[in-house]
């Protein structure tokens, strides 16, 4: 006998009752020691030497807000890439027997409804170049198909999408970029109503009911609180054209950092944080004042210059402690120098000197016409040059034929081109080009790659003439 079908608004007031909701609390990861007593006395090796990862992308937001077309949005524009697209909803556990026959009162919007053990291991395979199986769920019998799965291989983009996937916090961390999507509710459920009832093969009621019992409840209680974790919000989903391609514009911009990177490994991009991308939006802001443009340029300035000390050879020095104890650390390099290619890469000599203490600074100023300013006008170095490694200082990296000159000058004074690391604010693919092509073994270090140089041989964005501005002569 048929089931006798039941008002709508009966449904919904009738699961509109109290429900179980509850944070899930994930184990704390407990990581142990391990010991370096056999550490060679040679040279440390760094973490920048790591080999660069694919793109990872969370996408979240509310059921059918949109997120599967804001994903194929993105997919489509970047089709000259390899993409790949994980759903949160393959990695659901099978029901068992007993749940099945009570699927009605299964809540399959709780964390705990998700393996996120085998998602984890699955997004963590795909960063390392490894290709993986993934799951294949049946929405209709609600287990997973045991006979098949669908081969997903390692690519440039990884896309992570699902409703839960900025819950737990060491899902989050595998992420370079963090996207909600935020749709009106009412939208929401008309699309989950025709959804389910046209894909899944359910009754209307049986939508609503769950709905109201479980989807709304933990929207509420998970979905909406991760919400804060997102770098970026789309409202309206993918009718939000503009969004998009914002979105589309920043992936390609760091994917052409990753390509240098792959191309050249002895170009280091400084790891990008929030802190740092402030910044870099308040130098480039040409309505700044020169107080505020000189005080977070010697922030982002000593950053760099921080990690270019990094790459400098470390020796193994044991010191004895306050409390009598042995301590096995590093001793930094001794012979050290900075160079300068004036003017603008004097704006960076005083954070080295915060961080070496005593250092020798030397200068190069070379003359520079578009794209062929190549003769040199004056040079004053240390004379013991040949015997340091040298921090090449320039804030802007255009076209590179400038660089180039100062880094033939210090090599025909005898300084190996290995030794040599220049330390950049930003950074133009036409730069590293012309300099990594030219000078393979020295080291570029750089908080951004910017997208191109325009006709006039400008950084694109940039930040337009950095030493009028650091100095106040752009008046």
């Amino acid at each position: 006998m048929a089931e006798e079908t039941k008002p709508i608004d009966y449904v919904m007031e009738a699961a509109s009752g109290p429900h179980f909701s509850g944070l899930r609390l994930e184990g704390l990861l407990s990581s142990s020691p391990t010991s370096s007593s056999a550490a060679s006395a040679a040279s440390l090796l760094t973490d920048a030497d790591a080999p660069t990862q694919p793109f990872v992308i969370g996408v979240s937001g509310g059921t059918a807000s949109g997120k599967t077309t804001v994903c194929d949005m993105i997919i489509q524009q970047l089709h000259d890439h390899r993409v790949v697209l994980v759903n949160q909803d393959s990695f659901y556990r099978g029901l068992t027997p007993e749940e099945s026959e009570r699927v009605h009162e299964y809540n399959f919007d709780h964390p705990d409804a998700f393996d996120t053990e085998q998602l984890l291991e699955c997004v963590q395979k795909l960063k390392s170049g490894h290709s993986v199986q993934v799951p294949i769920y049946d929405f209709k019998k609600h287990r997973r198909c045991s006979d098949s799965f669908r081969q997903v291989n390692a690519s440039d983009v990884i896309i992570l999408e699902g409703i839960l996937v900025f819950h737990d916090q060491r899902v989050r961390s595998l992420m370079n970029m963090k996207i909600f999507v935020d749709t009106d509710a009412d939208v929401r459920l008309a699309r989950r109503i025709r959804r389910d009832t046209v894909e899944r093969g359910r009754d209307i009621n049986s939508v609503l009911e769950q709905y109201a019992k479980f989807v709304k409840p933990a929207f509420d209680d998970f979905v909406l609180p991760s919400k804060k974790y997102a770098d970026v919000i789309i409202p309206r989903g993918g009718d939000n054209h503009v969004a998009i391609d914002l979105i589309v514009q920043h992936i390609r911009t760091k994917l052409g950092q990753h390509d240098l990177c792959k191309i050249y490994p002895n170009v280091y991009v400084i790891q990008s944080t929030f802190q740092i991308r402030g910044m870099h939006t308040l130098i480039r802001d040409k309505e700044i004042s020169k107080h505020d443009f000189v005080f977070y340029s010697d922030r982002l300035i000593r950053l760099v210059v921080e990690h270019g000390l990094g790459h400098l050879p470390f020796t193994e020095k044991q010191v004895v402690t306050p409390t009598g104890s042995v301590y096995t650390g590093v001793d930094f390099c001794k012979k050290l120098c900075g160079v300068s290619i004036v003017r603008s890469g004097e704006s960076m000599e005083n954070a080295l000197r915060a961080c070496c203490k005593g250092i020798k600074i030397g200068k190069i100023l070379i003359h520079r016409d578009g794209d062929n300013g190549k003769q040199l006008i004056y040079e004053k170095l240390p004379k013991d040059i040949s015997e340091r490694h040298v921090l090449l200082l320039d804030p802007v990296l255009a076209t590179g034929n400038s660089a180039n000159q100062a880094i033939e000058l210090l090599i025909q004074k005898g300084v190996p081109e290995a030794h040599i690391i220049f330390l950049n604010l930003i950074s133009a693919p036409e730069g590293i080009h012309c300099v990594c092509k030219r000078f393979p073994s020295l080291k570029i270090v750089t908080s951004e790659i910017d997208v191109a140089l325009n006709e006039e041989f400008r950084v694109i964005p940039g930040m337009g003439e950095f030493g009028d501005r650091y100095f106040g002569t752009d008046d």
